[in-house]
């Protein structure tokens, strides 16, 4: 052990020592704070101007909405029924941005479905509601004629719109937390592969110059193999912790200066606020002064991020530790260094498949095949990132815990196999690797 500590502690001093390692603790960070001002900026862009085609079944409204003009808004209507499918790909559709579903219900259960093809802001939201609100309060009070207008909107039922993407109006693709959490999941298995590629080329380089030679007349090849593995993983966490501490500072600074919570007291403009508050719904008026953007929302509001950044670490610890023995392995059975860099392809592959199973789980969560990805240790750090922002469902958290210990058993086991081919290959030269050496050193105790 006392061995392995030495060896861990002269990778580590030499990582942190490179000017490299400086360069991307401070870009790396800087790079990801730039990416997340720009989410924020463009985020909630939505477009300004909406023509919405209401399908009025029964002539409902009298082709009628509001007096006078919204230059933020322009309805048209249509008397018939019109499907979601049909206005997602029939031609004569494509000029408008949504569809509102209006019928004579509407009246009795207090809600309508709007289609859009590119989701509204809320300021956008709340304006199409509080039109259509006010349009069918006005067709109950000349239906009944037996309260005035202002009584009525003392006791009314305020009006329901359910939003729906009509290209996914299942809502399977828009779950940003899900996207969060593939962000953590490539955030993992850049740094593994990164990392591992350092594990990779260290050993190749001492296996080839014959330093290792000379090591391995003091320790013994397990121990520096482990100890390779321990220092460059610190160096890594060594680097995690300056992003975690300049990215949340930079968030820090953005949301106190730059992306001000307007509903906080102290932040609150009271008088934007009230205007013409006499005249709309207090949703409007809530949001009068605010384009929504759903990646402030989603950093701020949403995401717990103690609690992801707590298991972020530990299955990249696990996650690297159980990769970390696959390029070790590499490197020490290698003949040559061009061996070397064909084996990395496949390593290349799993890794890049370990990402499709993060975005896979994130279009279809609830698939037997999400589930495998799930536990499979080659690539449960990306999925579990991506379950854990979706959300566990209720009484099921404890799936987390048990890819967890999975993919922790397959490290050992990938520690102990790696161990056996870095002690029988390490001071093997000149060779073509084929299977049948790596089954022979596997073999021979």
């Amino acid at each position: 052990m006392k061995n392995s500590l030495l060896i861990a502690l002269r990778e580590f001093k030499e990582r942190i020592g490179a000017r490299s390692f400086v360069l991307m603790t401070l870009l790396g960070p800087a790079i990801v704070l730039g990416l997340i001002y720009l989410m924020f900026t463009l985020g909630g862009n939505s477009k300004q101007h909406w023509n919405v085609l209401i399908a009025d079944h029964g002539n409902l409204l009298n082709s009628k909405i509001m007096p006078g003009t919204d230059k933020a808004v322009d309805y048209s209507f249509y008397n018939g029924v019109i499907t979601e499918v049909e206005f997602a790909d029939a031609k004569k559709f494509q000029k408008y941005d949504a569809l509102l579903e209006i019928n004579e219900k509407v009246l009795t259960n207090k809600v309508g479905f709007v289609f859009f093809r590119e989701e509204p802001d809320i300021r956008m939201q709340s304006k199409v509601k509080f039109q259509i609100e006010r349009r069918l309060e006005e067709i109950l009070i000349n239906r009944f004629g037996k309260i005035e207008l202002a009584d009525y909107r003392k006791i009314k039922q305020p009006l329901t719109l359910a939003f729906s993407n009509v290209y996914d109006p299942n809502d399977e693709a828009s779950d940003l937390a899900g996207w969060a959490g593939l962000f953590y999941g490539v955030l993992i298995f850049v740094f593994i592969f990164l990392f591992g590629m350092t594990i990779l080329r260290g050993v190749a380089k001492e296996k080839s110059n014959r330093i290792v030679e000379v090591l391995l007349a003091s320790v013994s090849p397990r121990q520096l193999m482990l100890g390779k593995i321990a220092g460059i993983g610190f160096a890594a966490f060594l680097q995690f912790a300056f992003w975690i501490a300049i990215i949340a500072a930079g968030l820090y600074f953005m949301r106190e200066n730059i992306f001000i919570d307007i509903f906080d007291a102290g932040q609150m403009n009271v008088e934007q606020l009230v205007i013409d508050s006499s005249d709309l719904s207090y949703q409007e008026s809530q949001f009068a002064s605010r384009e929504y953007n759903h990646f402030i929302e989603l950093i701020y509001e949403r995401m717990q991020f103690a609690n992801t950044t707590g298991f972020f670490l530990l299955f990249f610890s696990v996650g690297y530790l159980f990769y970390g023995a696959l390029f070790a392995a590499i490197g020490a059975t290698t003949g040559s260094e061009s061996d070397g860099q064909q084996f990395v392809l496949p390593l290349i592959f799993l890794l890049c498949f370990a990402l499709y199973a993060g975005y896979f789980t994130l279009s279809y969560p609830e698939s037997a095949m999400a589930d495998f990805f799930h536990y499979f240790p080659f690539t449960s750090p990306v999925v579990v990132m991506v379950t854990l922002l979706q959300g566990y469902a209720e009484g099921e958290g404890y799936q987390i815990y048990l890819s967890l210990f999975i993919l922790f058993v397959s490290a050992i086991a990938m520690l102990g196999i790696a161990a056996r081919l870095y002690r029988n290959g390490i001071l093997q030269f000149g060779h073509r690797v084929r299977l049948r050496h790596l089954f022979k050193w596997l073999r021979k105790s």
